[in-house]
């Protein structure tokens, strides 16, 4: 039998190490890179942050999805890098879940507040 190799991330980047990196960011460098943006607002810079988490969580999805077909079809008989696929892409939409519904928690409290 022989075993096809799936390469399952392409970009070498894992949710993982996206948020350790968004959770050394201090707020004045936020600040600093929103004001450095060419015509860009904070609001811009948060947004597109939220559109790559999602595009990146759905990536997982896909390679994690990807991992079970070649497993399944025989391509390959490693359990664990199916098993640590599947881990990637639950945790990636574990934290894409909480992020969401903290910023719609924040944009219900903004709505409530009485000026």
């Amino acid at each position: 039998m022989a075993v096809t190799p799936v390469g399952l991330f392409s970009d070498g980047y894992t949710t993982l190490n996206n948020i350790e990196s968004l959770s050394s960011v201090t707020q004045a460098d936020r600040a600093d890179h929103a004001a450095k943006t060419e015509g860009g607002s904070a609001f811009d810079v948060v947004l597109n942050a939220a559109i790559d988490m999602y595009k990146e969580a759905d990536s997982l999805q896909k390679a994690a999805e990807s991992a079970e077909m070649s497993f399944a079809l025989g391509y390959t008989d490693s359990i664990h890098d199916l098993a640590l696929a599947q881990q990637k892409a639950n945790i990636s939409l574990q934290y894409t879940v909480k992020v969401t519904n903290a910023v719609v928690s924040a944009y219900k409290e903004l709505m409530n507040m009485q000026l």
